[in-house]
């Protein structure tokens, strides 16, 4: 089974890409190398890209078990990959969430440019529950939400419910329920973005995000060394991760 669907809507060019493997959604490797195959295969006719996770839940965030020491500068890789992959397309993206959007499944959500949610969505960084820390929203935070908002949501770990995200100025429209906010979302792009050139649309958000862009282009290899070689050399980031697997309550030492 793919663990991502790739559907054209308005004659390709709205391209939606669902996370398929419900009812978590987790951003694998297996789902993480399939998204970079459908985003290298974008062609210049797409004005906008849709993120949306089947069933009830957007995403619960990337694999906890490849978080592990030795796994971590792998998936980081990957997981990092696309990001630079999206910035380089310069191609619009919606996010379009219900349920629990969690970790790296609320990084990907929140690089969007447009964040749509319904009523359930639930959206938070909970790394620092496990030991460690998120390096593209450690990033994006700070400048989609400010610095406090940003170190209340990285540091806590604490998750905002629909209304919170949108009072943070991170949602762009919100809905009643999973359904209303496709069908808002099409009507949406209908007004907004299929009357454009594809061509200027790609140019204008490369423009517009020129200081987004290069602070994550910049910034992202130097934090994946930050975790790979600091902080998974201690014992509590390595502890965290474990005893998330062994569904046991950590033992911090505090080094």
């Amino acid at each position: 089974m793919s663990t991502i669907i790739r559907e054209e809507q308005f004659d390709g060019q709205v391209i939606r890409l669902i996370l398929n493997a419900p009812k978590a959604n987790v951003l694998d490797r297996e789902m993480m190398a399939e998204m970079q195959f459908e985003l290298e295969n974008i062609s210049k006719d797409v004005k906008i890209i849709q993120f949306v996770g089947s069933g009830d839940h957007f995403s619960f965030g990337a694999s906890v078990p490849e978080h592990t020491k030795e796994n971590a500068p792998e998936m980081l890789r990957q997981f990092h990959g696309l990001f630079k992959t999206m910035i380089n397309l310069s191609v619009t993206t919606m996010a379009l969430v219900s349920g629990q959007c969690l970790g790296g499944g609320m990084e990907l959500a929140i690089f969007c440019n447009f964040l749509f949610l319904d009523e359930s969505a639930r959206m938070g960084q909970p790394e620092i529950n496990l030991g460690v820390f998120a390096p593209p929203a450690s990033l994006i935070l700070p400048m989609k939400v400010g610095q406090t908002k940003s170190d209340d949501l990285l540091l806590t770990g604490k998750s905002m419910k629909a209304n919170e995200v949108m009072a943070s100025g991170l949602g762009t429209e919100l809905f009643e329920n999973h359904q209303s906010m496709i069908e808002g979302a099409n009507t949406w792009i209908e007004q907004y973005i299929l009357p454009k050139s594809a061509s200027s649309l790609r140019i204008t958000n490369r423009v517009a995000r020129s200081l987004f862009n290069n602070t994550l282009l910049e910034n992202l290899d130097n934090l994946a060394k930050i975790y790979t070689n600091e902080l998974m050399e201690t014992h509590d980031a390595n502890e965290g991760i474990n005893s998330f697997l062994d569904k046991r309550k950590p033992e911090w030492k505090n080094n």
